[in-house]
């Protein structure tokens, strides 16, 4: 008569999990070589309108549209984080109605632009990208409007203060225009996943191969107004241009921008004070990331000659996606106050 041997509960467990682990294994390595969503209509019809330009052998995505006729005045809109320069495409339009030249840029690790791994990320760099893509279109001593959202603020106040300094090649700022971003980093609730991206170290390489379209999209909802949500197709488009080039695998390193903002808030905050350019702030209220009335009670104490346009209560994070009529009323009566 044979032994019988009795499996116990902690060795069925030890080989089911032994079974996931095989069965999860080539799902995940098929996942993590996925190439990036097809672009939609709307998204190729964006890069077809755009053209590059190379800054350190790196190619940047760009888009130059002629506007209105008899006017003299050009803007640069500079977009936030993670998205692109797509950010503005629901106000792209009526800026074409108003000014005579628009212009738009995907930073280096964002939209089409290269997304080169094992880089050291700066906004002194994507300064540099701004100030070289107006030389490129030989506007370098035209006076440009600036019109900045979330990350694109901090590279708009770089670009400030080497305009308030002098500094060779440095843009010519006709006014200023600044929503919904991290100014004051003391008034800046990252979320977070951003935190965990940015200080995850040697982790890194494996949570960003990780990110997908479900984190993302459930991260970019909660900075946007419960009534104001994008789109499914909104979402995919935004996750698209994020995929391409993998950018998803640079996120960690683009990040590092939140402790720039510290080490430079002297700088960047002190040119935003100092200033005579014309300044605006368009602000949505219901943004987690920068919340109200802590943000906004702060710009205005520091920066009382700056006008303000405080959108719908419902407004999050993202005011020219989420209110783009009010946005670009907002923009335009700024413009032409002065």
């Amino acid at each position: 008569m044979g032994i019988k041997y009795e499996i116990s509960p902690e060795c069925r467990m030890k080989e089911w999990w032994i079974q996931v682990a095989l069965l999860a294994a080539p799902l995940i390595a098929v996942y993590l070589h996925l190439p990036p969503p097809i672009l939609s209509p709307s998204l190729y019809s964006w890069r077809s309108a755009g053209a590059f330009f190379t800054f350190k052998d790196y190619r940047i995505f760009y888009r130059d549209s002629m506007g209105a006729l008899g006017s003299s005045d050009m803007v640069i809109l500079l977009h936030g984080f993670p998205t692109s320069s797509y950010d503005w495409h629901k106000i792209w339009e009526g800026l074409t109605s108003r000014f005579n030249r628009v212009i738009a840029v995907d930073f280096l690790g964002f939209g089409f632009s290269d997304k080169p791994r094992m880089h050291r990320y700066s906004i002194f760099e994507q300064a540099d990208i701004v100030q070289r893509l107006i030389s490129e279109l030989g506007l370098a001593q035209q006076k440009m409007n600036i019109l900045a959202h979330d990350y694109g603020d901090t590279v708009a106040l770089e670009l400030l203060y080497r305009s308030e300094h002098g500094n060779p090649g440095h843009l010519i700022i006709n006014s200023l225009c600044l929503s919904n971003g991290g100014i004051f980093p003391e008034t800046n609730h990252p979320r977070f996943l951003q935190k965990l991206l940015k200080n995850s170290g040697f982790l890194s390489p494996i949570f960003t191969r990780l990110m997908n379209y479900y984190f993302f999209s459930k991260g970019m909802g909660a900075v946007f107004g419960p009534h104001t949500q994008p789109t499914t197709a909104e979402y995919w488009d935004m996750w698209t241009a994020i995929r391409i080039n993998d950018g998803n695998l640079v996120m960690d390193s683009i990040l590092q921008f939140i402790n720039q903002r510290w080490n430079y808030r002297d700088r960047w905050v002190g040119a935003l004070i100092s200033t005579s350019v014309p300044l605006h702030l368009i602000y949505g209220p219901l943004d987690s990331v920068n919340p109200h009335p802590e943000f906004l009670n702060l710009y205005q104490m520091l920066v009382p000659k700056s006008t303000v346009s405080i959108l719908d209560d419902h407004i999050g994070h993202y005011p020219q996606l989420e209110d783009p009529v009010g946005f670009e009323q907002a923009y335009t009566n700024f413009i032409n106050s002065f």
